[in-house]
């Protein structure tokens, strides 16, 4: 085993949606400084569009909306909880992520007029604008961060943010080919690793059946906290709808616009809008356990064009094997409804508000440590949102390390981090990591998955924090599965955050992201404010509330509440 040492201006781990994108910006805003993409796949087909995407979830689109209506409409989706002005930069700065990638050759979907074609899926406004061609959408921002000359190296893992003077000053990790150890040196560094889409464990048992990108296992989470900056709203679960026995979903959110909508086995609507939230899945878990379940995506009323439609998109973009999954079981969307379940837990901004905190400049607690993307707290960030965080944190990581150099890593720490990541190497018969990550998952579904218990959730918790007994006993016999074991610790580490964060916060919020049933209602007075925890200086998990910032688009958060119920 070797050590490589590296060294670059702008450090960006993960080369998904934000790291590409942030990779891009840092050399827009100066083309001569160094920019290194680490990413542990190959950024051609990493991260959650790895193959593509359907559509656009957030679409502020000038004369169709404002991005202060955008703001208005995410705080009250997410309960009045979140950073106005960090969600506003994704409604300010959208339209011109998407008039670029259009520069790049994304294709939107536009109408006879030419304007985009812009759907209503949310409860008011139209933000949702599709990309019937968008399965090379990776290769295109590929493509783009080789034409700025940014330097990636593939097969990476990081698995801590180096942290020397109370900055960031780079990360540590491993090749996951031929095993050597690898310390890169960075004026700032920038986290996009994704979704903790591996915490909860799927219906089907499979590991990496998961709704996220199951590369995605909350890396990003796990180096911010251990680098000693703050995660906010972890909480707040990531709870989806799913086709059944699939790791995709139906897609209500895609073929409402033509018509079809969510129904329970009576035919009938119970929810009235699709947009993904809390209080909607809190909706289809009552109506599973109502007696009047299964629910399904019905689309049998509508005509022979516009279902054929809808398969073209579903089918060919983000999760192509939809179609082939459907012909197996004998389905057809013109005689059949596709039955929905719920998904595994996760956290995730993107599609909820669990995240490492941010501001709106895309700057973490700690100094010279950004974040954007899935892993940063955004609420309901989705695509365009992980876009315009990248910018933002490319942009200002460079403004950043104007006059700054490099800080020479502790010996000591990169020798401790050394043995803890090699040592499962030094039990190649110990016990598989599949197992050991099966164990924790399946925990995590018995004492996390929502409606959340008080004394489940304790008991979680305890087998959380003792869980690093089991994690020791784990082994690996090549590179590729010291990777899969490094993923349970961060695995572990998210569980027990998700636990304590939980179990802080003594009141319902969010639907049934954080439906607790010892405090079924929602408490403005007590808890109308962030969760936050971070890792206090006894190297403690430590928890406290971070007050709302004022608003900059005035919401009544007692009598503007999402209700998206059939009654």
């Amino acid at each position: 085993m070797n050590t490589q040492w590296m060294k670059t201006d702008v450090l960006i781990v993960g080369g998904g949606t934000a790291g590409t994108m942030a990779a891009i910006k840092a050399k827009q805003a100066n083309p001569q400084g160094d920019v290194l993409i680490l990413e542990k796949a190959n950024i051609r087909r990493s991260g959650a569009i790895a193959m593509g995407m359907d559509g656009v979830n957030t679409a502020v689109i000038p004369g169709n909306s404002t991005p202060e209506q955008y703001v208005r409409e995410i705080t009250i989706s997410n309960d009045g909880i979140l950073n106005q002005k960090a969600v506003y930069q994704t409604g300010k700065l959208g339209f011109e992520v998407i008039q670029e990638l259009e520069s790049w050759g994304v294709k939107f979907q536009k109408d006879a007029q030419g304007d985009y074609d812009l759907k209503q899926v949310h409860r008011v406004g139209k933000y949702v604008l599709p990309m019937p061609e968008g399965k090379d959408l990776k290769q295109i921002l590929t493509r783009q961060v080789k034409r700025h000359k940014a330097r990636v190296t593939n097969r990476v893992m990081a698995t801590r943010v180096l942290v020397k003077d109370g900055r960031a000053i780079g990360a540590v990790g491993f090749d996951v080919r031929n095993g050597d150890f690898v310390v890169i040196q960075a004026k700032a560094v920038v986290l996009c690793t994704g979704a903790s889409g591996r915490l909860g464990l799927p219906a089907s048992g499979y590991l990496y059946g998961t709704y996220e990108n199951p590369t995605n296992a909350g890396d990003g989470y796990s180096m911010a906290y251990h680098a000693g900056a703050e995660l906010t709203n972890i909480e707040c679960f990531q709870i989806n709808p799913l086709i059944k026995d699939y790791n995709g979903p139906a897609c209500a959110y895609v073929a409402s616009p033509f018509g079809a909508y969510t129904a329970n086995a009576e035919g009938n609507r119970f929810i009235s809008c699709d947009y993904w939230s809390g209080q909607m899945m809190l909706e289809v878990w009552k109506e599973l356990n109502s007696g009047k379940g299964p629910v399904q995506l019905k689309m049998t009323h509508l005509d022979e064009d516009t279902i054929a439609e809808i398969e073209t998109i579903l089918w060919a973009n983000e999760r192509p094997s939809r179609g082939r999954f459907h012909e197996g079981r004998g389905e057809n969307y013109r005689t059949h409804g596709v039955e929905m379940n719920i998904s595994e837990i996760g956290l995730c901004s993107g599609h909820s508000a669990s995240g490492v905190w941010v501001n709106e400049k895309a700057e973490t607690t700690i100094p010279g440590l950004y974040a954007a993307g899935d892993m940063a707290s955004v609420p309901h960030n989705y695509m365009i949102g992980a876009f315009v965080f990248g910018r933002l944190a490319g942009t200002n990581a460079v403004d950043y390390i104007a006059d700054l150099e490099h800080i020479e890593p502790d010996a000591e720490f990169l020798e401790a981090e050394k043995t803890r990541i090699y040592a499962p190497m030094t039990r190649p018969n110990g016990v598989p990591h599949t197992q050991v990550e099966y164990k924790l998952r399946r925990l995590v579904n018995d004492y996390l998955q929502p409606p959340k218990v008080d004394n489940k959730m304790k008991i979680g918790l305890r087998n959380f924090e003792r869980y690093q007994e089991t994690l020791d006993l784990m082994g690996a016999r090549d590179p590729h599965e010291l990777m899969r074991c490094m993923e349970v610790h961060f695995i572990r580490d998210c569980a027990e955050m998700a636990a304590r964060a939980s179990l802080y916060r003594k009141e319902s919020r969010w639907g049934l992201y954080h439906y607790r049933v010892e405090y079924p209602e929602k408490n403005n007075e007590e808890w109308f404010c962030h969760v936050n925890l971070k890792k206090d200086s006894s190297g403690e998990m430590f928890l406290f509330k971070r007050p709302v910032e004022p608003y900059i688009v005035d919401v009544d958060i007692e009598t503007e509440v999402y209700d998206v119920a059939v009654r």
